[in-house]
């Protein structure tokens, strides 16, 4: 297949890159902790480890994994944490320990949880106290023996631990009362651990190293099998569109994201650890007041983020004082997840002097599959480009490709792609078409020089009276009225059309009609793209990193 984009890339960026350049996480790991030893790896809670102390804990809770719990290679292990120093802290042991991790939502309900849990066959967990009690109610009738329990501040220094739990469980009170039988505390863990040693496990690369689940390309979550391979891979692609701005230990990137979620995982933890940097990790980014004190101490250089992330930064009064803090450190500010708006990419370049580099992935691409270049002079509207050793195509509904500028489902083809889904092999087999090309779901284009522009769900489309009508289009309209804060557009039954658009607003400006909006829509949009209902709400259902939960939304009238 002919590849326009390696004519758009950017001096100096290879077409194609050592995607094998490590046997495994665990090699690439081992490799870092050599290089960067003394320097700060993570940082969380006014405390920091450096990559020897990572090496220290990461090898002693592997070590308690492989001897006191017996674990053997390729058992699962379920972390349900936020981002602490704990996560890397087990992450990267059990990886070590030979072991496949599972990562779990901490905001999951018990039988979220336990659905989780068990379609992964997990035989060991490792939570955060905070969610120990949701933990209890979903091991109900599962057969999982082990659980590590682990409080906030347990790898924070004495006095500072101390002070940091009383705080949270008998002052804040954020600990509910829990109970699980046989639970063992991460500090006996390690000490445990320390005391054997951890034995190394020969990995490579077709070993599993996640069962990252996900929605995926067909609704229902499923664990999405991404291997050594596929996570060295991304590493080294995602580096290698970099390499040129970002210095080897010498960067700082903010993870606001849940690193629990496949985005934050590779482009914060995996790509950072593999750089040397120094990762300031944010365990609650809603509380926007003490995350924009921490940035302003932070001095970063690079930061990731979704764009509701960065517009309500933006809004926020403490901004200013942040951005002064941090004038000319930042090099690198990364938007994905979900679309970009104009507005915010344009508010962010003129606060912060760099832009808002938009990218595309996905759970089953390890994630990162495009981006745009870090010298683009405006905002493009598209996601970029593929990344080396990655390749892109648009295809019709029978599967062949379609010429330039058409609409179609976005293909992806690489290193990066998951193996298959955890037991779901028919769900398997309807996501990979001919030739190895995994199916994204996504709708969009590519135009002549390799730029692909996302345009929507292939599951989110209306389907207007035989018309479609894209929802991400529908709320890049109702957003430019000023009185809007949020929107979201999803299709309803409708017994003449089909389906027709309803509307979802949180107001910015609570004189805002449904007649004004409607009038705003029509001077806009064509009459089957309109909306037919509007409906004012509170606030708008989102997942852990900002996206609108669109499957949530019903009208309630």
């Amino acid at each position: 297949m002919t590849r326009p984009w390696l004519g758009s890339y950017p001096a100096g960026v290879p077409h194609e890159v050592d995607t094998r350049a490590f046997a495994s996480l665990g090699q690439l790991f081992e490799h870092s902790f050599e290089r960067f030893g003394p320097l700060p790896a993570f940082e969380s809670l006014g405390a920091a480890l450096s990559y020897a102390d990572v090496d220290r804990l990461s090898a002693a809770f592997g070590a308690y994994l492989q001897g006191a719990l017996g674990l053997a290679r390729g058992e699962r292990v379920a972390l349900v944490m936020p981002n602490l120093l704990q996560y890397p802290v087990a992450l990267i042991g059990a990886l070590r320990a030979g072991l496949a991790v599972v990562n779990v939502n901490p905001l999951y309900t018990a039988p979220e949880m336990a659905r989780q849990l068990a379609d992964s066959g997990a035989v060991a967990v490792v939570v955060l106290e905070n969610f120990a009690r949701t933990l209890a109610a979903a091991l109900a009738g599962l057969r999982i023996g082990h659980v590590v329990t682990s409080q906030v501040g347990d790898l924070l220094p004495a006095p500072r631990r101390q002070w940091v739990n009383f705080a949270v469980k008998r002052l804040q009170r954020r600990v509910p009362p829990w109970r699980i039988p046989g639970a063992v505390g991460l500090r006996e863990a390690l000490e445990r651990g320390e005391a054997t040693g951890l034995r190394p496990v020969d990995l490579g690369p077709d070993d599993i190293a996640f069962l990252q689940y996900t929605g995926g390309t067909t609704g229902q979550p499923k664990g999405a099998i991404l291997t050594h391979g596929n996570l060295v891979a991304n590493v080294e692609q995602t580096l290698a569109w970099f390499a040129a701005t970002l210095r080897p230990g010498e960067e700082t990137i903010v993870t606001a994201l849940p690193l629990y979620h496949v985005f934050a995982l590779t482009a914060n933890l995996l790509v950072f650890m593999r750089l040397g940097g120094r990762n300031v990790l944010i365990a609650d980014p809603r509380d926007l007041r003490a995350l924009l004190r921490q940035l302003a101490r932070a001095r970063f250089t690079a930061i990731t983020g979704v764009n509701t992330l960065y517009r309500v930064m933006l809004d926020h009064p403490g901004f200013g004082a942040m951005r002064k803090a941090n004038a000319g450190a930042l090099k690198v500010a990364i938007a994905g997840g979900m679309a970009t708006e104009r507005s915010t990419a344009e508010r962010w370049r003129r606060a912060m002097g760099v832009p808002l580099t938009e990218g595309y992935g996905l759970t089953e691409a390890s994630p990162n599959v495009c981006a745009n270049r870090l010298d683009e002079p405006g905002f493009t509207g598209k996601v970029g480009m593929p990344l080396p050793s990655t390749e892109v195509a648009i295809l019709d509904e029978g599967g062949a490709p379609l010429a330039t500028g058409e609409l179609g489902e976005i293909a992806v083809r690489g290193p990066q792609v998951m193996r298959g889904y955890w037991n779901a092999p028919q769900e398997t087999a309807r996501t990979f078409a001919p030739q190895g090309w995994l199916l994204t779901g996504d709708i969009g284009r590519m135009d002549a020089r390799g730029y692909v522009e996302f345009v929507d769900r292939l599951k989110d489309v209306i389907v207007v009276s035989g018309f479609k009508a894209y929802p991400t289009e529908i709320e890049a309209v109702a957003r430019e009225h000023p009185g809007v804060a949020e929107v979201a557009a999803v299709g309803v039954p409708d017994a003449r059309s089909g389906q027709a658009v309803a509307l979802f607003v949180v107001r910015r400006d609570h004189a805002l009609t449904a007649q004004a909006l409607e009038a705003h829509c029509a001077s806009r949009l064509a009459p089957y793209k309109r909306p037919k209902l509007i409906e004012f709400r509170d606030r708008l259902p989102v997942s852990p990193i900002g996206k609108t939960l669109h499957r949530e939304l019903r009208p309630t009238g």
